[in-house]
């Protein structure tokens, strides 16, 4: 594809960063840089599909409620306006439009640790401090695009967090397993495996009242949300609950 908006060695090519977890922030050099609402969505849009996108495809998804002679002339506004920025952020051909390779997304590292995680990698170095912290993709936005992507993206990481759960407890990095097992249940209070995965850190480190404790919180949630019990399965983990012991058949 022909790049006629971003040209090898442009100044600043290795300081864009584009965040999209916690909300849409663009800095070059260290410095916040204003856009245009219509620019911020395509820029996220772009960033989030990482691939080539035909034209009429990202004014038909962006404008979804106009007509395609309207969106593709909101497109074209877009990327104007943010042409005149003096950032040459996209990179396009008559036909496609892709963000910057040089521009960095913070999202990506997030995503790309996670996806090793699920596919049956061993934890490595920065998964912890990169994947626990890690905020929600785009909070302050409501396109149906935006909403798919953020669904998608938490059930990535809550899976990637219950894994490190997993891995650093067997590990004996005890502290590390309980904060990725509690970041996990605040994704998804309701989320059993999460639960389970934290008591199970709890007790690996000798800690059966935090174990308990956490089991009540779940037991707790779960009645008042869905006025339903914790399984026989996440009971059976903490000795000397009632509903071990029932669980356990005792």
């Amino acid at each position: 594809m022909r790049q006629s908006q971003s040209a090898p060695g442009w100044p600043g090519d290795r300081a864009i960063e584009l965040s999209l977890l916690g909300g849409f922030e663009l800095k070059s050099n260290g410095r916040t840089v204003s856009v245009t609402q219509a620019a911020e969505r395509l820029l996220a849009f772009l960033a989030i599909r990482a691939r080539p996108m035909l034209r009429l495809y990202v004014a038909g998804t962006l404008w979804a409620e106009s007509t395609e002679q309207h969106a593709i002339g909101n497109l074209r506004s877009a990327l104007w306006r943010l042409g005149q920025s003096g950032h040459r952020l996209i990179e396009a051909d008559a036909d496609h439009l892709r963000l910057a390779s040089f521009v960095h997304v913070d999202l990506y590292d997030v995503t790309e640790r996670a996806r090793k995680l699920l596919n049956g990698g061993a934890a490595q170095e920065g998964d912890f401090r990169a994947i626990r912290p890690a905020a929600e993709l785009l909070p302050d936005h409501y396109d149906e695009w935006v909403l798919i992507e953020r669904e998608r993206y938490r059930q990535l990481r809550v899976h990637a967090l219950e894994i490190l759960c997993v891995q650093l407890s067997a590990a004996g990095r005890h502290g590390e397993a309980v904060e990725a097992g509690l970041a996990a249940v605040s994704g998804e209070p309701l989320r059993e495996s999460a639960h389970r995965v934290l008591i199970r850190a709890h007790l690996a480190e000798g800690n059966r009242c935090e174990a308990i404790r956490q089991f009540d919180r779940y037991r707790s949630v779960l009645q008042r949300e869905l006025g339903l019990e914790p399984s026989p399965e996440i009971a059976a983990l903490v000795p000397g609950s009632h509903l071990s012991l029932v669980a356990t058949g005792r």
